[in-house]
Parts: structure tokens; sequence; C-alpha cells
């Protein structure tokens, strides 16, 4: 491969987008790459490329190729070599954001560990990169595992945590010879500062109530604390779990997943006046409001569709918890469409492996996309307000909240 000796980036850029390149981005990647490194190792010589001058104490001599795996996909670099001594841009040994190792070492590990080569081969496609060695592949899996445990076991030392929201997502993984199920749980909550964090990761064979009660308690163990309202989808065992591990805390049931369970009661042509009519309850400007058209709602279902009725009359208590916080945070906690736009960024990452070769492939993956997540929350704006927060922690959760029921753990295990 041929470099030019002077780079123009401006000219090459213009000319990749006059040619209509199919991958502008890449080609803008290499364009200012060459730009750096023709720069330092102009400021390496004393002088530019041809320049004559006193101060100049080295000269070029050629480039040598590398490749260079981007996020653009691999992209051949021309380095510039030196008559005496050495160049090497140290930008290039920079690590790649944590989310892209832990996907190219996932795919690499299942290589490794028998996945079949020609589905190896499709994945590092789709990640744009050409080649993997297995000391590349070990070298940052080690290095990832580190960063992945660290964060996970981290201490929740931010004061209260006063909602947290909890999810779980299904994955596949191969596991004595067969393709099972396992369930990745997720927890985030807003710290004291209002920022919304990842408080955990686990991976459980079942969704139940031991795979929730032992992960709620690692989560005490760390120092979770001052949680007042735990918003999640109806998951089995979760709530008797809270009860257990959380005494003081009310369940939140999400209001989304909740109609969509709810619609499967009615006819389909009926569905869309109740959910219209369930939307109207929580339109309403203050609580009292809310329970009133609750109440108005489930008596006008009644006289079409009784045991749909029946079905939101039992799940009064779950769907209003969010009742007896402030108004302007009730958007926030009424529902877990918060945790369901994270769950979209996991999966766009996990998809891509499909069937994971072991457990610590998924937390490697999963948790370094969720460290990458709390890090962004963590330098943009607050989620909720402190004030709000502070209001928020003086409310005293009544006893009809599933706050009351603390069930013996044992009972849950079994």
């Amino acid at each position: 491969m041929a470099a030019s000796e002077s780079v123009n980036p401006v000219e090459l850029l213009r000319e990749q987008i006059e040619g209509a390149s199919p991958d502008v981005l890449q080609a803008m990647v290499k364009t200012f790459a060459q730009a750096l490194m023709s720069a330092e190792a102009d400021a390496v010589c004393g002088a530019g490329y041809g320049q004559r001058s006193e101060e100049r104490v080295n000269s070029r001599n050629g480039y040598r190729v590398r490749e260079w795996d981007t996020r653009a996909g691999t992209i051949d670099l021309a380095i510039p070599k030196l008559r005496s001594g050495s160049y090497f841009p140290d930008w290039l040994l920079t690590h790649r954001r944590r989310a892209e190792q832990a996907l190219v070492s996932v795919v690499a590990t299942s290589y490794l560990l028998g996945v079949s080569t020609r589905r190896v081969e499709k994945l590092v496609e789709q990640l744009g990169i050409r080649q993997l060695s297995k000391s590349q592949v070990s070298e940052m899996a080690a290095h990832l595992d580190v960063q992945v445990e660290a964060f996970r076991n981290r201490p929740l030392d931010a004061a209260h945590y006063t909602f947290v929201w909890m999810d779980a997502l299904t994955m596949k993984v191969r596991e004595h010879g067969r393709t099972v199920n396992v369930h990745a749980l997720i927890a985030v909550g807003v710290n004291a500062d209002g920022q919304r964090e990842v408080l955990g990761l686990d991976v459980a064979s079942d969704e139940d109530g031991a795979g929730w009660l032992a992960f709620l308690r690692s989560l005490t163990a760390r120092g979770l604390s001052g949680v007042q309202l735990v918003i999640s989808d109806a998951h089995r065992g979760l709530v008797a779990a809270i009860g257990a591990a959380l005494p003081g805390a009310a369940w939140q049931r999400c209001r989304t997943h909740y109609l969509r369970n709810l619609l499967t009661k009615v006819p389909k042509s009926a569905q869309p006046w109740i959910a219209t009519l369930v939307r109207t309850i929580f339109d309403q400007p203050d609580a009292d409001a809310v329970r009133a058209q609750f109440d108005r709602v489930v008596t006008t279902i009644d006289t079409k569709f009784p045991a749909a009725a029946e079905h939101l009359a039992d799940a009064h208590d779950d769907l209003l918890a969010f009742t007896g916080f402030p108004r302007e945070i009730w958007r926030q906690i009424w529902s877990n469409n918060p945790q369901e736009r994270l769950n979209k960024e996991i999966r766009r990452r996990t998809d891509v492996v499909g069937i994971f070769p072991n457990r610590p492939a998924i937390i490697r993956l999963v948790g370094a996309v969720l460290a990458e997540q709390t890090d962004e929350w963590t330098e943009g704006r607050r989620y909720m307000g402190i004030e709000l927060l502070a209001k928020a922690r003086r409310v005293t959760v009544q006893p009809d909240q599933h706050t009351t029921n603390h069930p013996d753990p044992t009972q849950i295990a079994a």
C-alpha cells in the first residue's frame, strides 16, 4: 500500500464524498488518522516532510502497513518509518470501548469453544473486523473480566436509592451439550444525586423467587438502601423477594406490561376501547382523581367484560403505587419504559452472538454494555431533581402497597 507523503485531510475527505464512497465514515477515520501520524512523525523529525531545516534531527524512510480495528471496520494504515529509531502512535494501542471489546471477545471465545467456523466468521464480519488472533482474544478477555467484575461488585455507597427498576432478559447459552435459556437479572436505580445508575447484574437459571431473592440480597450486601419503590413487570417471585430483602419498599407494576396482559382478556375488536379507558386513569391531576377514575373504569368495563374488570380490580394496588409519590415524577415511575430502552441496547449487542458459549460470556458482554451506559448517565443530565427525591423520601408507604408481607425466605427458595 502506498501513502501520500504530504497528507491534506480536507482534500482527501472531499474526494471521498464527491466520489460517493460506499463507506465515508471509514474513509474519514482513515484520512484523519493518517494526517495525525504524519504530523506526529514530523514532530519527531524536527521538521516537516521535505523541509530543509537546521532543527531537523531525523527523516522519513517510507511506511509500514498495519491493520487497525475500529468501530467503522478494519482500516489499513500506513505508519511512517524513520531512518533512525522508530515511530509508533501511542493511540493505536488504546483499547476499544468496553462493549466492543466484549463483543469481539465473546465471538472469538465461541470459536475457541467449538462453535462452527462458518458461524463465527459471519459474526466477525458483522463487526467489520477481518481477523482475530487467540492472543488478542485472551488479552481482551482478561482485561474485560477485571473491569466488569469491579463494576458488578463495587460498593453502592451513594446514600439512598429511592427508586429501583428491575427486569430480566432471557438469553440462550450452551450447557452440558445442549442449548438452554437463562435469565440476566438487571437492576437500575436513581442515586442521591438524581442520576440513574446500573446497580447490578447476575445470571440465574430460573426467574423465580429464589433467583430474585439472591440477587436482591447481593445488592443489599453491597450497600443498597433507602429503596421506597421497585418498578418492574410481574416477574415470578419478585414481589415476595422485595418484601424479604427490601422491607419498607413498595412495588409498582409496569402499566405498559400490565395493559398488554389485560387486553388478552377481551376480544380484539374491543381492545382499542379498553386501552383508551385504562389510559385515562393515568391522565388525572392528583392521587384522589386517579383512584376515582380507576373505580369508574372498572365499573364501565364490568358492563361488557366482567372477567377483564375483575382482572383490573385485582391489580389496583399494583398499578397505583406511584400515586404515593410527587406528581412531578409519576411519568418516570409508573412503568418500566426506562429499563426497556436499556434492554434494547443490550439486545442490539447480544443478538450478534445469538447463543452464548457459557455464562461468563454473558456477564462479560452485558456487563460491559451496562458499565458503559452507567458512564453515559453519570456524564448526562440528572434523571430526577434532588429536591423531588428528598420529597419522595419523606413519603410514608401505605400498608396496602406490598410492604407488610414478608414471607419466610425458605418458602421463597422452595
